[in-house]
């Protein structure tokens, strides 16, 4: 509780030898007082407590202090504030955002401690705040989240480094020193070698950062967020396709054909593949496709209705101990579909997978090979092997079709390229305008001048 109800009385001597002087002021009627050795350190706190009044500034009821002083006292460590923080995000936060917000806040409280004196090895420290100190799991007694060193029993390593971050973090208060969060700043835009970290990385992490202040302000530990005193910008990216290194038709068709010929599972994981060119599904999406979901006509266009995501992510940081998540589709509310017309080229392909392969127990057309989720890795060695054998080897040494999500990129700047309205290009990805054009604006340009030709055409003809 808080008052602005203060009355400051003037020193008074009381029999002590070490402390004669006492000042004595009063918050909403309950006195308080303060014992000095000499008049002018006295004075000086009668002089402190007036300054507030003047100021305007409230006083906290109970200990008296003016509120920036009472902040300052009960303020938490950082520690203890981002371990509270990564407990209120975990509810409503998908897996993949709670392991970055967990690696975001293990660099910041790495960096946030009043001296390196003992400090625990670096790799055991990290660990202990990632998979400890910032991953949460639910309480039986309270039916809360908890960070988990606070439920579980702690490795006697790993809790002996969180004892010693717990004893070294700085306080809340303390993070309005500019030096401190340019030294955080720093770090954050710095990978574990030292490197430059991607500009997204950057990004997501400073975000991490600026949201766990403004959390602080909330719980009213600090009066504003001070990132936004400290001139710094976070990188500009450039999110837009680098184009060189998407392949084309001949080059899609013939990485395609490659992984048939790729082992046991290339011809199983040929289907894989072409979802993602011909339909621009993301891995997850593929990996999620169920039987169900599919209309596959004998003849002409068929059509897949989208409405589920399998995203990997670490089996700590999903609330059914899974290592992928069951969820929506990405950026649509999580009951939305998206239905996707697909040609009759994929609709051969998937019938003939179906035929050949069946579906797994759950009714999804692609399983791992020893059955459940199929897993990153495997497609990703399957798509090594496809590449090495459809590129020479001049562009096998480049990013050119790196990764399977390049097979995404192709097909929907094959539409663009097409004609399709960008509007449905953008709806049968499951993208919005807005981040199609962020993506695919070198070719949307290049189709903007296709479209006033036509119109200079149509105008000269008049």
């Amino acid at each position: 509780m808080k008052s602005y109800d203060v009355r400051i009385w003037g020193i008074r001597t009381r029999n002590s030898k070490k402390a004669p002087y006492q000042l004595r002021w009063s918050v909403a009627g309950q006195v308080h007082q303060a014992p000095f050795a000499t008049k002018t350190l006295a004075d000086a706190r009668r002089a402190q407590l007036l300054t507030a009044t003047r100021e305007g500034e409230a006083f906290d009821i109970d200990s008296g202090l003016p509120m920036s002083e009472h902040r300052a006292a009960a303020s938490p460590t950082w520690y203890d504030h981002a371990c509270a923080y990564a407990a209120m995000k975990w509810p409503g936060a998908a897996a993949k955002h709670r392991a970055g917000i967990a690696e975001a806040l293990t660099a910041v409280t790495m960096t946030l401690v009043t001296s390196n004196r003992g400090v625990p090895d670096k790799k055991v420290l990290r660990r202990a705040l990632r998979e400890w100190a910032f991953r949460a799991v639910r309480d039986d007694d309270t039916e809360k989240f908890v960070p988990r060193k606070d439920a579980e029993d702690v490795p006697a390593e790993l809790a002996a480094a969180l004892t010693w971050v717990s004893e070294h973090s700085v306080k809340v208060a303390d993070m309005a020193d500019s030096a401190r969060l340019r030294d955080v700043l720093t770090v954050l835009s710095r990978r574990l070698d030292g490197k430059p970290a991607a500009d997204n990385t950057v990004r997501r992490k400073h975000s991490v950062l600026s949201n766990a202040l403004r959390y602080a302000v909330e719980r009213e530990v600090l009066t504003a967020n001070p990132l936004s005193r400290i001139d710094w910008k976070t990188p500009d990216t450039d999110d837009e396709v680098d184009f060189r290194y998407v392949p084309g038709p001949l080059l899609a068709h013939a990485l395609l054909e490659a992984v048939r010929g790729c082992g046991a599972r290339g011809p199983y994981l040929s289907a894989f593949f072409a979802c993602m060119y011909y339909a621009a599904m993301r891995p997850s999406e593929v990996a999620s496709l169920t039987r169900r979901a599919c209309r596959l006509p004998e003849d002409g266009w068929g059509e897949l209705v989208l409405s589920r995501s399998r995203p990997e992510v670490g089996s700590g940081w999903t609330d059914d101990g899974k290592s992928y998540e069951e969820r929506g589709l990405k950026r649509r509310a999580r009951k939305a579909t998206r239905p996707v017309p697909i040609p009759p080229v994929l609709v051969a392909i998937l019938r003939r997978h179906l035929a050949e392969y069946s579906t797994g127990k759950d009714g999804r057309l692609f399983t791992a090979a020893m059955g459940g989720r199929i897993r990153s890795t495997e497609y990703a060695d399957v798509w090594k092997d496809a590449r090495k054998e459809a590129l020479p080897l001049e562009d096998a040494e480049t990013p050119l079709a790196e990764v399977p999500y390049s097979l995404r990129h192709a097909c929907v700047s094959l539409w663009i390229k097409a004609g399709v309205d960008p509007v449905e290009v953008a709806r049968r990805a499951g993208h919005s305008p807005a981040v199609l054009w962020k993506f695919y604006a070198k070719i949307l340009r290049g189709q903007q001048e296709v479209s006033n030709g036509l119109i200079d055409k149509a105008l000269s003809a008049e």
